[in-house]
C-alpha cells in the first residue's frame, strides 16, 4: 500500500521562536494587525510504501523522531493518507 505522510514540525511553545517574532514585527508594518502570535515551523511530504496504515506509522515515527525533527527543541504531528 502506499500512503502520503503530510509532517507539522513546530518549536516547542516554551521555546522563544526569532523567526516568528521577526515575521509578526513586519505584519505591523504592512498594516497587518492583530495578530499576537507567529510560530514558524516547517511541512514535510513522504510518500511512503508499506504493508499497512501501522507500519507506514512505524515509518514516519522513525523518520520523526531519528532525522526530522530535532525533539529538544520541537514537537512533531502527521497525518497518513492512504492512496489508491
Amino acid at each position: 500500500m502506499i500512503f502520503q505522510a503530510e509532517i507539522n514540525i513546530m518549536p516547542h511553545k516554551e521555546l522563544l521562536d526569532p523567526q516568528g517574532k521577526a515575521v509578526q514585527h513586519s505584519l505591523g508594518a504592512i498594516q497587518v494587525t492583530g495578530v499576537e502570535d507567529v510560530r514558524i515551523g516547517k511541512h514535510i511530504s513522504l510518500r511512503i510504501e508499506a504493508a499497512d496504515e501501522a507500519a507506514a506509522r512505524v515509518q514516519v515515527e522513525v523518520a520523526c523522531k531519528q532525522l526530522l525533527a530535532n525533539l529538544i527543541m520541537e514537537t512533531y504531528s502527521y497525518e497518513l493518507i492512504a492512496q489508491n
